[in-house]
């Protein structure tokens, strides 16, 4: 028989670095070694109990569990757009301008394949989400890497973006607060970016699933003027509202593009079960005090917990980082972000995530997630402390 051989796009990507590590984690706690996993950005809390009860409720009707439209229930789409307006003051037409998404991740593919040929040029940031350089790579596209720096803030720089060959480039990604460095993002720094993929005919794909997480002052690009017409946004209530596992988000944009995504969506999925969509338009009306308690109060208890890792390993970071990570730079002591990962994870049954898997300018850091709670974090803490002793 003919050997089968998979589509040469696989040649172009690898498994997911979670993937594999935490299938080496499982195998450690299988043989008893209780590894505290400090790696992935999972809230471990549940949604407000009131958005359970929903779920409950609405899923014990015998008309709920049928195919839904592609475009989500009227009800979600207004409650998106209500959240827009309560958290960013940015008006959505909800019949228009919102397209619901089962997960913003799966959103960058819909976006990916609704507007990139293969070929066209794609603006990823270094570091950025491996996501966004391997979607691209599976729709045939070509990767222009834009390098992020600490000393820049962690931010474009847009001098060196005008010297690069902008031609074929179709899509920019870009993503404040930033993950993995925690840099929050600026009303000014949205008008640049604007005002780029205006004058490069570049769209600007903002992803912002963060930006309650830790931060006072929520700030979406569609606040800019006229952001509509060259921004899309993508939006999430996996890390706001403790839904990680529910797949559900959003991505806004002008009539068009959202008409084009929905054109690629449709064809690929076949709706969100009703009873979770009803249920989350309950979450997205969580009180301002649930909103304190689980994305501000939480998160920051735990964060000196995180902060106290990473000085126990010598390295430095920036204070006024957001979201749900603390990101921090190695000291001269290790090589790399690997050698200091693996020897917390062989030593101390710790999983750290090295900077190295967001790319080459993450390299020299590594990355420790929020979503564990304090006792856990606590153990954390006096189990790298036993080592470093």
């Amino acid at each position: 028989m003919k050997a089968i051989q998979p589509a040469d796009r696989l040649n172009t990507v690898s498994e997911y670095y979670f993937s594999k590590k935490l299938r080496e984690v499982a195998e450690m706690n299988a043989a008893g070694k209780n590894v505290i996993s400090l790696g992935v950005g999972s809230p471990d809390l549940p949604p407000s109990e009131e958005t359970i009860n929903t779920l409950g409720e609405t899923a014990k009707n015998s008309n709920a569990h049928g195919y839904q439209v592609h475009v989500g229930i009227p009800e979600l789409r207004k409650s998106f757009a209500a959240f827009y307006k309560r958290w960013y003051n940015v008006d959505l037409d909800p019949a228009k301008e919102i397209q619901p998404l089962i997960g913003s991740k799966e959103g960058i593919l819909h976006i990916s394949l609704a507007f990139l040929n293969p070929g066209d040029g794609v603006l990823v940031p270094n570091p950025g989400y491996p996501t966004y350089t391997s979607v691209s790579r599976l729709v045939g596209a070509e990767i222009c890497s834009y390098d992020l720096d600490e000393n820049n803030n962690w931010q474009p720089d847009f001098e060196a973006l005008e010297k690069m060959d902008l031609s074929k480039v179709k899509l920019m990604w870009v993503n404040y607060p930033n993950m993995p460095t925690g840099a929050n993002g600026s009303i000014e720094l949205f008008e640049k970016l604007v005002a780029f993929g205006k004058k490069h005919g570049i769209i600007i794909a903002h992803d912002n699933p963060y930006s309650l997480i830790l931060n006072e002052n929520p700030i979406s690009i569609l606040q800019v003027e006229g952001a509509k017409d060259i921004c899309i946004e993508l939006n999430s209530m996996s890390k706001s509202h403790n839904m990680p596992g529910w797949r559900i988000g959003l991505v806004a944009s002008n009539a068009q593009f959202i008409q084009w995504i929905l054109k690629v969506l449709s064809n690929i999925e076949s709706g969100i079960l009703k009873p979770m969509q009803q249920a989350a338009v309950t979450a997205l009306d969580n009180s301002d005090e649930w909103h304190r308690r689980n994305n501000i109060e939480l998160y920051a208890n735990r964060r000196r917990y995180a902060e106290a890792i990473i000085d126990e390993l010598g390295c430095t970071y920036d204070k006024n980082q957001v979201g749900m990570f603390l990101w921090g730079k190695i000291s001269a002591n290790y090589s790399s972000s690997e050698e200091l990962a693996d020897k917390i994870l062989y030593n101390a049954n710790v999983f750290l995530t090295p900077g190295f898997i967001f790319g080459s300018k993450g390299e020299g850091y590594i990355r420790i997630s929020l979503c564990c709670n304090e006792n856990m974090l606590r153990e954390a803490l006096e189990r790298i402390k036993k080592i470093s002793q």
